[in-house]
């Protein structure tokens, strides 16, 4: 018995010894074969470095959570208006996708990042003798129409919708390893959402078809030049210097300065401030909140995809700064907001933490990329307890902003635009320089939006008419206007 399991355990080691010899020539071969192969031809695209397979990946998600932020947006706005009304909300924010999605690929990108530009001026020399970029105030390729250049056979090979986007540099640009498609769909999220926050301030008063018209105009008008300014490399804000990681000026300062001017043309609700005037459903606004802060990674992170050469990849250490600072700001403000909140009524209210949250999110955007965590946590309280005040002014000075846009993003997004020339630590440290140089992007951009909106919103009106009569805000925009009802009680 025991010579018989001794050969029985010889036979194993032996059987197990030749497995592995086996198993380490087999892999061997094809490894040989491998490194032949690879002297003998060209190596794949990602393994060339023009293609950066995790920065496309995270871009990838990044969109998809900035598009996720619309019908968390639907919901947070919707939680706040009356019963009657909440269909409306909802249609209001998301026909900005079909409307917007259109304009953007037809021409809305050609004129926000098209290099050739429209419209553009000599900027000079700069210390070294050298021209400078021209500064530019519009863009426009052909090739860019109805995005026809991303499908066309020539110079960029048989794939034109493979060719590689540059970073964020006036000069001396290198390529990012990201597809210039995948950065035109990213933007595009962003010019969806924008008109989209404006919605918030005329809520339950405003006819849908002249929202569409409005929101369609508005970006076409606004949107698209001033993010030329500040986002396109040519841009004349850009080369002044003015920083936006993520949509502080772009995003939120247009949004608020419009929804101000909108105000001062659209009448207030009937029976405005009435008791009448509350939140039909606070976890409704909870819900969206929390849809809003998961996009937001996205929204702030993804925006590393502007960085400069010294700073790649897209998904390196930059896009992960933007994701804690966005973490850390967003948080802190819900936090300032409730307490300002208990400190001033007694009583901390759901619906404070939720719109605190949104405050110091908002406040960290233009900020993501450029400042320190501990830079963050000052942002984010700062934004909770400068918005809370702002909105507690609706009542002083009177005016009927339905959901809080000019208090929340008009407000924070002012102050976020110029903190960053106070706490930035890359490309440039915060100084007073800065902070000047982020006035004039507020200024001029503020400047321009409120001029153009306020045009706009006059035309509208006197032509086909902006709001909506007493009747039907007396009887609801969702039978109304679409002619159903968001709930069926018996």
């Amino acid at each position: 018995m025991v010579r018989s399991m001794c050969l029985l355990a010889a036979f194993l080691t032996a059987s197990l010894w030749c497995h592995e010899s086996w198993a380490q020539t087999a892999l061997a071969e094809p490894a040989a074969a491998a490194a032949t192969a690879s002297a003998t031809t060209a190596p794949a695209a990602h393994l060339a470095g023009t293609v950066d397979t995790g920065s496309i990946a995270w871009m990838l998600v990044s969109s998809a959570l900035v598009f996720f932020m619309m019908p968390g947006l639907a919901l947070f706005y919707g939680g706040m208006v009356r019963a009657k009304n909440v269909l409306n909300m909802f249609m209001l924010v998301m026909i900005c996708v079909p409307l917007i999605a259109i304009e953007w690929v037809a021409y809305g990108y050609n004129m926000a990042f098209a290099v050739p530009s429209a419209i553009a001026f000599d900027a000079g020399k700069g210390p070294d003798g050298k021209d400078l970029p021209k500064h530019s105030y519009l863009g426009w390729d052909p090739g860019l129409v109805f995005m026809k250049s991303f499908a066309e056979m020539g110079v960029d090979g048989p794939n034109a919708y493979e060719r590689i986007v540059t970073s964020g540099d006036t000069v001396e640009a290198a390529p990012n390893g990201v597809p210039e498609l995948m950065f035109a769909m990213f933007q595009m999220m962003f010019a969806i959402i924008t008109p989209a926050l404006i919605v918030g301030a005329v809520a339950e008063r405003v006819k849908f078809s002249a929202w569409c018209l409005f929101a369609v105009l508005w970006a076409t008008i606004v949107y698209n030049p001033v993010c030329h300014w500040v986002w396109n490399v040519n841009g004349w804000l850009f080369q002044k210097g003015v920083l936006d990681f993520a949509g502080g000026t772009v995003v939120h300062v247009l949004a608020g300065v419009s929804a101000l001017a909108l105000l001062l043309i659209l009448p207030k609700r009937h029976g405005y401030p009435s008791p009448q005037f509350v939140p039909h459903s606070v976890g409704w606004t909870l819900i969206g909140a929390a849809l809003l802060m998961v996009g937001w990674f996205g929204f702030n992170s993804g925006s590393a995809i502007a960085v400069g050469k010294d700073f790649l990849p897209v998904a390196g250490g930059v896009a992960v700064l933007a994701f804690a600072t966005t973490a850390l700001a967003g948080s802190v403000g819900a936090g300032a907001w409730a307490f300002a909140e208990w400190f001033r009524f007694g009583k901390p209210t759901a619906l404070g933490l939720a719109s605190g949250m949104v405050a110091g999110l908002v406040a960290i955007t233009p900020c993501a990329g450029h400042v320190s965590p501990l830079s963050a946590v000052i942002i984010g309280i700062l934004g909770g307890l400068v918005c809370f005040i702002a909105v507690q002014m609706k009542s002083v000075i009177g005016y009927d902003d339905s959901l809080d846009v000019v208090g929340v993003h008009g407000v924070g997004g002012v102050l976020g635009a110029l903190l960053v020339g106070v706490f930035s630590m890359r490309p440039v440290l915060g100084s007073f320089d800065q902070l000047m140089i982020q006035l004039q992007g507020v200024l001029w951009a503020g400047g321009y939006a409120f001029i153009c909106t306020l045009i706009l919103g006059l035309i509208i009106d006197k032509t086909i008419g902006f709001s909506v009569g007493r009747n039907v805000e007396a009887q609801g925009l969702d039978i109304v206007e679409h002619g159903e009802s968001a709930y069926h009680l018996n």
